[in-house]
């Protein structure tokens, strides 16, 4: 059994779905809404349970008309396995929104190229093929809206990936996004957090090394500006799908704002789009599975986070681990989580990040099985749904 939980920022009026079935015969699929917070607490999914909640927090941009950064997940179950993504884009909606569209249908396809009986198709090198391809597409539709729409160049969308197939379990990452599993101490009765990533962000230095040992001439390529380590002084990720303006030299120029030109001229991508990929066997210890943007692990350690999950019903614990969070972001403010709750949507990014999470609860049992039973399922958040406000 695989159950979910999820809880991210985004238009609180998207809707689930799934595939091959009319809206009467899934039932009430839609939710609630309670303010700027989507959730349902539990539902049916393959052979497990989920339960999802969404806030959102966005600001806005100078005209008002659409979002400034879209935060979103989505979890896809069927005969490849259950696969869960999380999209927190910056800039703008549009590379959350796009790789949110593109990224499991290019896995999909790639995966059905270079199957086999031994793999299932899946492997590290289908991810990695996908999410290049994704760039690529985002990329040539940047080239395409340049005239039109240059700032689409400043937008790009941390990604991370998890895909359960065949008893194995596939991280994928480019950003600052997290996977923390939860593993059982048998020996010591306790759950462990195992954080399964790690973040490309200029504040570790370990990404900073890599950015120095890659651009050795570049004695600027991470800058310290207000006690923030930022990649060209610009940006905290050194990993993206997006962000063209630091990709490629033609989108780094006029008619783009002059806070995201650069100085001087640059002649190989400042940013990756190339994820750190890990692969390992899900074994009976391994419980559940904690996906977040960074905005919940700004205010929860792995460990905090998971002793919530482990000590609390899985109905709503997607939401129970964001209200934890908004509480922490009040506490910090001296200010009261129902007051914190009062504050509109535009202002809320003062307070706190977006916030997406995605909890998978595992049974080693049946995530073994090669034989695939029950619907199709797809749940999405975002898309068409970041309209203008």
């Amino acid at each position: 059994m695989v159950s979910a939980a999820l809880m991210r920022i985004v238009s609180p009026c998207w809707k689930p779905s799934v595939e091959g079935e009319n809206s009467s015969e899934r039932g009430d699929v839609s939710g609630r809404v309670d303010g700027l917070l989507w959730y349902k607490d539990s539902g049916r999914h393959v052979n497990g349970e989920f339960s999802m909640a969404v806030i959102q927090a966005n600001n806005l941009l100078e005209d008002h008309s659409q979002l400034e950064s879209g935060s979103m997940g989505s979890l896809e179950s069927g005969p490849l396995g259950t696969f869960v993504g999380i999209y927190d884009g910056h800039g703008g909606p549009e590379a959350a929104r796009f790789i949110y569209d593109r990224l499991f249908d290019n896995i999909k396809t790639i995966r059905a190229a270079e199957f086999t009986s031994e793999n299932q198709g899946m492997s590290a090198d289908v991810i990695n093929k996908a999410f290049l391809a994704t760039e690529e597409e985002f990329l040539t539709l940047v080239k395409r809206q340049w005239l039109s729409k240059p700032q689409i160049a400043s937008v790009g969308s941390c990604c991370l990936v998890g895909i359960i197939c065949s008893g194995l379990l596939y991280i994928a990452n480019a950003g600052d996004s997290r996977v923390v599993l939860g593993r059982q101490e048998k020996a010591l009765k306790v759950i462990k957090a195992v954080q399964l990533s790690y973040e490309h962000n200029a504040s570790v230095e370990s990404v900073r090394e890599e950015l120095r040992s890659l651009h050795p001439d570049d004695p600027q390529i991470v800058v310290l500006r207000h006690k923030v380590w930022r990649v060209k002084g610009l940006i905290q990720v050194s990993r993206s799908i997006g962000d063209a303006y630091l990709k490629k030299a033609e989108f780094n120029r006029e008619p783009l704002l002059s806070k995201f030109r650069l100085p001087e001229p640059f002649h190989k991508p400042i940013l990756k789009a190339e994820p750190t990929i890990s692969v390992q066997k899900l074994c009976s210890e391994d419980q559940f599975l904690i996906f977040a943007s960074d905005g919940l692990w700004e205010h929860l350690s792995n460990q905090e986070a998971v002793d919530i999950v482990q000590s609390c019903p899985r109905n709503g614990i997607a939401r129970k681990l964001v209200k934890t969070a908004l509480c922490d972001a009040a506490k910090k403010r001296e200010m009261r989580y129902s007051d914190l709750k009062k504050i509109d949507r535009g202002v809320r990014r003062h307070f706190h990040d977006d916030i997406t999470v995605i909890v998978l609860f595992l049974d080693s049992h049946l995530i073994s099985r090669s034989s695939w039973h029950g619907p199709l399922l797809s749940i999405r958040g975002g898309g068409d749904n970041f309209a203008n406000t």
